[in-house]
């Protein structure tokens, strides 16, 4: 999956508005216009798509931690956006971060699309790289998980 069908796919899981994703952009402090929005999130072929870099996505789903979450205690001003590559594990992360999901949350999200795992393949997928029982997710597995996070929210 690119990082445009990630944010297609949480603008539609979120149910939400292109202003409503410029705020969360401007919760990181970055100057995204609804325009530039709608050309991240329209589909590949479109005369108005353009490719969303990493920096982009990292700054839409760190905005989302804010926006549901808040800033991290002692915190102030706008965090700095990494524009190190998005991996699918560092997705489900955030998303996990972003929506307080416990791992059974996680479990009933997987299960809602379909998609079966154990509480020891959740795991794996929240472990940091390079730990003994990590394992990568795939593109079906994310796709999966946002499938099911747009059903338990209702989008």
């Amino acid at each position: 999956m690119n990082n445009n069908d990630i944010m297609r796919r949480l603008k539609y899981a979120l149910n939400t508005t292109d202003q409503e994703i410029v705020k969360l952009f401007g919760l990181v402090g970055m100057d995204i216009t609804e325009d530039q929005v709608k050309s991240f999130v329209v589909k590949e072929g479109d005369a108005e798509y353009k490719v969303a870099g990493d920096k982009i996505l990292n700054g839409m789903l760190d905005g989302l931690i804010i926006a549901k979450r808040g800033k991290r205690d002692g915190e102030s001003g706008t965090p700095e956006i990494s524009s190190r590559p998005m991996t699918n594990n560092a997705i489900l992360k955030k998303l996990r971060i972003a929506f307080s999901l416990k791992e059974d949350d996680m479990l009933e999200v997987f299960r809602l699309s379909g998609f079966v795992m154990s509480r020891s393949e959740v795991s794996a997928l929240c472990r940091r790289e390079g730990q003994h029982n990590y394992r990568e997710m795939g593109d079906q597995g994310l796709r999966n998980f946002l499938a099911g996070l747009t059903k338990k929210l209702g989008g």
